[in-house]
């Protein structure tokens, strides 16, 4: 029993000197991730998915968005369908949609680009003899897809902002 708690502890000691730190939390120097993110608008993206993908992106990263934002990210989404499972006649029963995304974060007020990056989200069906019942589970899947490239957007940029309060002069204190 000693030997698991000795274990344990010095598990626990390892991660504290991993620089492990909380993303969200309040730092000594710059201002908080969260803070940072509430000043990104996001663009409208096209079609039906970029819809999606924007109202997810709105909600996790300013639900309350500020008066005069700092940056901007757009998006760029493609869609496309991958057969599975194909039967000796030719038609598939399974099917996966994948969805890229190409996200550009940017200052407002210069326009350069900050921050670039690709994500690729997969989600798979089932194609059934209802059309409509096929159609549910495309539209779940699609549903899906824009939540997954959504979190991964919002990971992306808390980082990228984390790193930004890190590096930014502490203010002066009174």
């Amino acid at each position: 029993m000693s030997r698991t708690r000795a274990i344990l502890v010095i598990g626990l000691l390892a991660l504290t000197a991993c620089g492990f730190e909380p993303l969200y939390g309040e730092k000594d120097r710059g201002a908080a991730t969260e803070q940072m993110l509430s000043q990104i608008e996001v663009l409208p993206i096209a079609d039906r998915l970029g819809q999606l993908v924007r109202t997810e992106l709105t909600n996790r990263l300013n639900p309350r968005p500020a008066p005069t934002p700092l940056y901007s990210v757009s998006v760029t989404l493609t869609e496309s369908t991958q057969g599975l499972a194909v039967r000796r006649d030719a038609s598939a029963t399974r099917a996966n949609l994948i969805v890229n995304a190409t996200f550009i974060l940017s200052a407002v007020s210069g326009g350069e680009a900050l921050l670039t990056s690709d994500i690729r989200s997969i989600n798979g069906y089932d194609i059934l003899t209802s059309n409509f019942a096929t159609l549910a589970a495309e539209k779940d899947a699609r549903r899906r897809g824009a939540r997954d490239i959504a979190d991964a957007i919002v990971d992306r940029l808390s980082i990228y902002m984390s790193r930004v309060a890190n590096e930014s002069p502490a203010p002066a204190r009174q």
